[in-house]
This record gives structure tokens, sequence and C-alpha cells, in this order.
């Protein structure tokens, strides 16, 4: 494999066996030593729809100390553009050049090893985030949301024709996977001479509601698996691609002052430790703490991976200030930037809402209730402000 891909067997023996990790009490112990936080974002920023409690201030305040944030996810559902829209819905202003999605590691891995030039075609099990990726770098694609009601002909005679030009399979996590997908799938790779199995992620689990965890794209990639007995070339967390990305776009030389900030130890905490970036887990996601401290058995494949730091939430990250950072929050008095930043808030969240109700999204209730609690937050900086002056 090239270009940053990695095969699937060797990746969590890569990340290795470290010290027990430590809980982070003293933030500043952490933030003094990182510039850039690479951010998971199910379990980490959301589940599912939902924002966890408190991520927007913690953003905030990591700016404020001067903090450079990305947004990495293995996700592969939606493009780079689909985050974009769903951290808008959420309330949360992110840029796109701060989000890497695992459909923007595929796209990159076939342009990189110049795919496009064999003029082969590529099938996708998975969702409109890789298609969209794929239109971006003018790759002929096909399968996907397309063939989510086709059936495969299971009667006497019946067969599945395939197309013998297809030099790419790329396996994405599909709610709609069906049978059809998986003996197409099969059919190019085990007919279609040097026909890649290319995988997003192998994630166990993800968060598509806040209430459970669901089966991830270890699923899919495993049916795959199962019925070629093909490997994939894995190109979304721990493979390096998407940090090597980052780190030769913008100019990022010092890996070690670089914290990767994930729920998984298989992905998150392994990219990390396989790519020299300072690791913190955050227990609001697939992670228990007496998983993470060996209390119990650790699931397959986490086996010895150890972040450095560990915290319930990246709210700890701004329970107390750091000794050599700017100050994370003023004592006095709310200033004219506190109060702009208020305003700008309430403006997005609002809007956030609006867009929700027009749209007949099901989190409308939800956002209402955070843009009436950031307009209230504004209403009471400026009365604060007003106090002060008297």
């Amino acid at each position: 494999p090239v270009a940053g891909a990695v095969p699937s067997a060797p990746v969590a023996a890569a990340a290795g066996a470290s010290a027990s990790a430590e809980k982070l009490t003293s933030p500043g112990k952490l933030l003094d030593g990182v510039d850039v936080f690479i951010f998971d974002c199910d379990g980490v920023i959301w589940r599912g729809d939902s924002l966890i409690d408190g991520i927007p201030n913690v953003l905030d305040k990591l700016r404020e100390a001067g903090k450079t944030l990305f947004f990495v996810t293995n996700n592969s559902t939606k493009s780079r553009a689909g985050y974009k829209s769903k951290f808008t819905s959420l309330g949360l202003d992110v840029k796109p050049e701060e989000i890497f999605s695992s459909s923007f590691a595929a796209a990159a891995y076939l342009e990189q090893t110049k795919f496009k030039d064999s003029g082969k075609r590529v099938y996708v099990i998975g969702e409109k985030g890789i298609g969209e990726e794929l239109d971006l770098i003018g790759i002929d694609w096909f399968g996907a949301e397309a063939d989510k009601d086709t059936e495969a002909p299971m009667r006497p005679g019946g067969k599945v024709e395939h197309d013998a030009n297809v030099g790419a399979v790329i396996v994405g996590f599909d709610r709609f996977i069906n049978y059809y997908k998986l003996q197409y799938a099969q059919l190019c790779l085990n007919k279609n001479p040097g026909c890649q199995f290319i995988a997003t992620n192998l994630d166990r689990v993800t968060h598509l509601t806040d209430a459970q965890e669901w089966a991830g794209n270890g699923t899919m990639v495993g049916a795959v698996r199962g019925c070629t007995g093909m490997e994939p070339n894995v190109v979304g967390k721990p493979a390096p691609l998407m940090i090597d990305y980052i780190a030769e776009k913008f100019g990022i030389n010092d890996r070690s002052r670089i914290c990767m900030v994930g729920d998984r130890l298989d992905t998150d905490i392994a990219f990390g430790k396989n790519n020299g970036l300072k690791t913190c887990l955050t227990l609001s996601g697939v992670t228990s703490e007496p998983e993470l401290l060996d209390q119990v058995p650790r699931k397959a494949g986490t086996e010895g991976i150890q972040p450095d730091f560990y915290v319930d939430t990246i709210n700890d990250f701004i329970a107390g200030q750091s000794s050599g950072s700017p100050p994370m929050a003023p004592a006095a008095a709310a200033s004219k930037a506190e109060i702009a930043e208020a305003e700008k808030q309430a403006k997005l969240l609002t809007w956030a809402y609006e867009t929700a109700v027009a749209k007949g999204m099901p989190q409308a209730a939800m956002m209402k209730s955070k843009a009436d609690q950031a307009v209230a937050a504004l209403q009471a900086l400026k009365a604060q402000k007003d106090m002060a002056m008297r």
C-alpha cells in the first residue's frame, strides 16, 4: 500500500504498549505542550445528532488560547461539505478547511495513486459522502445509495452481472447495505485482476443516535473480507494519510505539539501513537474507564494501546488555566469581545433553528432550546456590563 493507506491487520499492534494513562486533572499539563488539537467527532463533539454539553464553550476557549483546531472523522457518510453543514446545524462555527473525513481520505488516496489515469471505475458500498468527494476529483463511480433497493436475482439461473472495468471497491459505512451490494463487490474483487479493496475505516460501532451504539463500518468491511479473503487498505484513522495531509498543507513540522483527541483506542489513540502525536482519550464515547484501566477485558485489537491522558469529556480541558497560556476566561465584567461573540453565537444558533424548522429536521426542538439559551446568555452579559458601568 502507498500514499498513507495501511493494511488492516497490523494497525493496532503498531501502536504498541505504553505506561498507564494519566487522568488529566491540571489542564495546563496538556495544553502548555500543545499548539494543535485534532478532534474526532462522533463521541467527542457529538453523539448522533446531539451535541455533547459544553462543547461550544470548550472550542471557543481553546481558540482564545491560540490553539489551532482540526476535526477528523472516520465516518464516511458525509463529505467535508456535508460535515460543514452538520457543524453549522449544531451551532458550531467551524471552517471548511478544518474538517477532514474518511470519505475525503478515500478520494485523496485514489488521487495520490493516480487511479484516474488507469481509466478504471470505482464501485462504492457506502453513502453519498464518498461519491461527493470522488466527484470533486473527477473519478467515475457508481453504486452506493443508487443500489439500496436493488435485489440480487436469487432464482434458478439468476446471477449478478458486474463491470469488468471496476478497478477499486470502496467500503464505507452504509445504512442501506444489502446482499446485492455484497455480491457486486465480491465479483469485482474476485474476478477483476488487480481490483483494489479500500476501506474508509474499521470502526466496530458508531453513534447514529445518542441512545445507544450501532454496528459500525467494521461490519461492512468484515462481510467483504469474508467473501474475498482479501485484507483492505484502510485510509481513515489510524492510517497516516490524513495527518500527513494536514501537516504538509498547514506546514506543521513538530508533531509532538499536536494532540489527537478521541474516544476509540484502536483508531484515534492508535492514530496518534503511530504518527508521533500526543494523545488524549475522552470517556464520552465508546471506551469506558474500566476498560481503559484494564479492570475489565479489552476489546480485541485495543490491547496495550494507552493514551497519554484521558478525560471524562473535553470540558476538562478548560477546568482550570494553564500556566503558560493566555487567560481562558475573564474575571471582570463582560467585555465587548465577549458580547460580540455571544451575539454571533445567538445569531448562528437562531439561524440553525430556523433552518431546522424550514427543513422539517427532527432536531428543531433541540436547536430552539440552544438558541433560547444563547439569547439568554447574551442578555445576561449585556446586563452584567450595564451593572459594571453604574
